[in-house]
């Protein structure tokens, strides 16, 4: 199957295959996904190719990916597999991924969080990709170099960069601790789970929501609804404040309105426009433009920004400095004398939201363009990609949405196919149950 056709039927069979991503929680239980969350991140089944290169043989182009997560590791597979004699290095400071897709159903207490763990095992032995682990601390654009902190040097023909996103930091704030963000998924999850598990029936919890853009525009409401859903079961009398800094619900604005107002109406208000000024992690206030607020539990989500990376080498050139643009053909920088460094997933400025579904599509874009540009070719000059998720209305219940991006020529960037986006009316079980199957549909294509 060609490169093009395969990026095309990803996206038109998204629903129909239940080959799509969530934001922040939704899917089935450990029993069900237990065997593909394991350290390896490998099903017990495979029907990928195992990519060897002949002993002896050089390679004839090599790039270097930072960052494992799903854009990095999508990237660093694709590459291998359709790439022809590419020697890929994929540089990351963990020896494993957490998965923040699903990470919202480890607070309800539906899933461990060693079930969202994947390792790099099988790019290695599967895909031939060298795994180096350390972290980067300077790269050169023009050099085509990487350094990292032990000192050693790494040159390739091109970069690709998928370091994730940051936080700003919140006055008053200090460490995260005591009002953890649980945005990337790992300890903050586990401490966040421990503390909800721990509030007094008749609580207060409140969960911050930053303005756009940020990762995963449906996943702060999903995890709302989770929450409130819980609470009615296991802290009887909470409350769940929702303080939005965003004027309106920026995704799925039909269902989740109908579940604030009304489904969860009895435990959810619902504040917009208030946006975090202060906070007092002792007393456990926040202070924000609508007023001072407290909670027992707090959920403070900071608005976002692209990794370290991008901004500590002047990549952050878009979205008023905050991430990288790029040209969404080939996902290279905009940055003057930066075209050989390729930026993907929640760092780069583009018109698709950032999640891990389209983490996932934008790095095959990337992938199919630098294969083509080191086989002296252009970048396709029609991409498309497709962006899907399922959103946790209730702790069995899930709703869901999907839209097609094609590339716009005159404006240069993706733009949403009006007549291939759908989404529920309401939500179901029968969409909850499915989760299970197209997660690890996506973290198999990723790491498998």
């Amino acid at each position: 199957m060609q490169r093009r056709n395969f990026l095309a039927q990803a996206s038109t069979l998204a629903l129909s295959s239940g080959w799509l991503s969530a934001c922040g929680g939704g899917g089935s239980t450990d029993t069900d996904t237990e065997n593909n969350g394991t350290s390896s991140g490998t099903p017990t089944t495979s029907t990928n190719p195992v990519i060897r290169t002949p002993p002896g043989t050089a390679a004839k182009s090599r790039v270097i990916v930072v960052g494992g997560g799903m854009a990095g590791a999508t990237a660093a597979k694709y590459l291998r597999l359709w790439g022809d004699m590419i020697d890929v290095t994929l540089v990351e400071r963990q020896s494993s991924y957490t998965s923040c897709i699903m990470s919202s159903l480890v607070l309800s207490g539906q899933r461990s969080l060693s079930s969202l763990v994947y390792g790099y095992d099988t790019l290695r032995s599967r895909y031939g990709i060298n795994v180096v682990l350390g972290d980067v601390t300077a790269i050169d654009p023009v050099g085509v170099k990487v350094m990292l902190a032990s000192g050693q040097v790494l040159s390739a023909d091109r970069i690709v960069l998928a370091p994730g996103i940051e936080f700003d930091a919140v006055p008053g704030l200090g460490t995260p601790d005591r009002m953890p963000h649980a945005w990337k998924a790992g300890t903050q999850t586990s401490l966040l789970a421990s503390q909800l598990a721990a509030m007094p029936s008749g609580g207060t919890a409140i969960l911050t929501i930053p303005k756009v853009p940020y990762r995963c525009p449906p996943g702060p409401y999903e995890r709302a609804c989770l929450l409130a859903d819980w609470m009615k079961v296991n802290k009887p009398g909470s409350k769940l404040l929702v303080l939005d800094s965003n004027a309106d619900f920026t995704a799925e604005k039909d269902n989740f309105s109908q579940a604030f107002y009304g489904l969860h109406a009895n435990v959810i208000q619902y504040v917009t426009n208030a946006d975090v000024t202060q906070v007092d992690p002792v007393a456990m206030t926040l202070n924000t433009t609508q007023g001072q607020f407290r909670g027992d539990v707090v959920n403070l989500i900071p608005r976002q920004r692209a990794g370290s990376l991008i901004t500590a080498n002047g990549l952050a050139n878009a979205t008023e400095g905050r991430f990288a643009g790029v040209d969404v053909l080939s996902y290279a920088s905009t940055v003057s004398g930066a075209g050989k460094v390729h930026i993907i997933g929640d760092s780069s400025a583009t018109t698709q939201p950032k999640a891990g579904h389209i983490a996932n599509q934008e790095a095959k874009v990337c992938a199919d363009a630098i294969v083509r540009l080191l086989a002296g070719g252009s970048p396709d000059p029609a991409p498309v990609t497709n962006s899907a998720c399922y959103s946790t209305i209730t702790m069995t219940q899930a709703s869901w949405l999907t839209g097609v991006f094609q590339y716009h020529a005159a404006s240069a960037s993706m733009q949403a196919v009006a007549a291939s986006s759908a989404a529920s009316v309401g939500w179901s079980s029968g969409d909850f149950r499915d989760m299970g199957t197209w997660f690890n549909a996506l973290m198999a294509d990723t790491f498998a």
